[in-house]
């Protein structure tokens, strides 16, 4: 029999394994708006955030592709954009590109109507109402693994989570992607030192000159400015767990992607062109690298900890493993897997891989994480970088 879950088909053939209202104000200035709205409206949310105004460029694109994938994941029903007026990042702009998963959008700016913040809360409570209602319409279908998008991420790593969760989720990835899924693996900074051993994974030489490009460009640009970015990594908190070079993290980084091969490399917030795994461009930051796999189409995250951190994402419900006993206990309300175990009980990887797959499965499902039941929706935008030009131009070939 094939694996299966229950999800929600979208108008565009995606499915969610959630049903979510979005409030998504177009600048930073209608989020307290989106916010009021959201508190009254059932299994709706609100993505705040400090940007929309005053981008130029691929900086534009980069913050209208992110903010508009956020709210075309697979998880949304239907999006209210709220903007405010005099934004260059506008609710049209944002609704168009929404649009095209042709899920239910509509927007409208404080500005344009009569009564200002308390007119406008009033009017989004109405529209968001409606679409609440008529998400409750949408009946649970069976669905194979091919329609999940698997995200890939690790916080707070240690010295134990390269042998003990890492590995773990490397089994999973596989396993979505041999039920004929996708997986992403962002945090590019955290691929140095490990680079001979991805490109070897990579699908064609064209792949592998993605994979290496990237980061050598990152390193040359930082010695620019003085910096040595290795030279900064491991960070203090991963020193505190124990780890001891760059290297030796990025090689638990990248056991998070199992052993597929690599179909591509993409830039930050941009969807896989295909199944399989694939590689995204963004630097490490945890609550950026999830807002970005989010934006991706990934329905799920699956986060690794070693030291321990409560993030979440207000879009993909975030799975927490970890396999640092202490944390696992002084942490346990923020952690949904327990991969501990390995050390304390002389359990196998492969053991714990079944209990993490089995949590998947009731996640996909509609069991809530972690995470969503203490309310962890944390977002941030990664900013286009200096290099960000050059990386789009790497990458075009594809």
């Amino acid at each position: 029999m094939n694996e299966e879950f229950f999800g929600y088909e979208r108008e565009d053939g995606s499915v969610g394994i959630r049903n979510k209202i979005v409030i998504l104000p177009s600048v930073v200035c209608s989020s307290v708006v989106a916010q009021k709205i959201a508190e009254k409206v059932e299994n709706a949310i609100a993505l705040s955030h400090q940007f929309g105004c005053g981008h130029i460029g691929p900086d534009f694109e980069y913050t209208v592709r992110t903010l508009a994938g956020l709210a075309s994941n697979p998880n949304v029903f239907g999006v209210l954009v709220v903007g405010l007026g005099c934004e260059n990042v506008t609710s049209s702009i944002l609704s168009k590109r929404i649009s095209k998963t042709k899920k239910p959008v509509e927007s409208f700016d404080i500005q344009e109507i009569n009564g200002g913040t308390i007119a406008a809360i009033e009017k989004g409570i109405k529209i968001a109402r409606k679409m609440a209602f008529e998400a409750k319409q949408i009946k649970k279908e069976p669905f194979d693994y091919s329609h999940l998008v698997l995200g890939l991420e690790c916080g707070g790593s240690d010295a134990i989570s390269g042998i003990t969760s890492n590995p773990v989720v490397g089994i999973i990835s596989d396993k979505i992607i041999n039920l004929g899924g996708t997986s992403i693996l962002p945090e590019f900074t955290e691929w140095i030192g490990t680079e001979h051993l991805l490109i070897k994974r990579a699908i064609n030489q064209e792949i592998a000159d993605q994979i290496i490009a990237p980061i050598n460009m990152f390193i040359e640009s930082t010695k620019k400015l003085g910096i040595d970015f290795r030279g900064t990594q491991p960070t203090p908190g991963n020193i505190k767990g124990g780890l001891t070079t760059i290297e030796e993290k990025s090689l638990g980084n990248i056991a998070k992607s199992g052993k597929s091969p690599i179909q591509g490399v993409v830039e930050y917030s941009t969807k896989p062109k295909g199944k399989g795994l694939w590689l995204m461009i963004e630097p490490g930051l945890d609550v950026e690298s999830m807002t970005g796999l989010a934006a991706a189409g990934a329905q799920l995250i699956i986060m690794t900890t070693g030291q321990g951190t409560p993030t979440g994402n207000p879009i993909s419900p975030v799975i927490k493993i970890c396999g640092n006993p202490k944390t696992c206990q002084w942490m346990s309300c923020n952690i949904d897997v327990d991969a501990s175990e390995i050390i304390t009980k002389n359990k196998s990887i492969d053991d714990i891989s079944e209990i993490l797959w089995k949590v998947v499965k009731k996640t996909c499902n509609g069991k809530f994480t972690k995470n969503e039941i203490l309310g962890h929706y944390e977002m941030a935008l990664w900013r286009l970088p200096g290099f960000g030009l050059d990386i789009t131009s790497l990458l075009s070939k594809q």
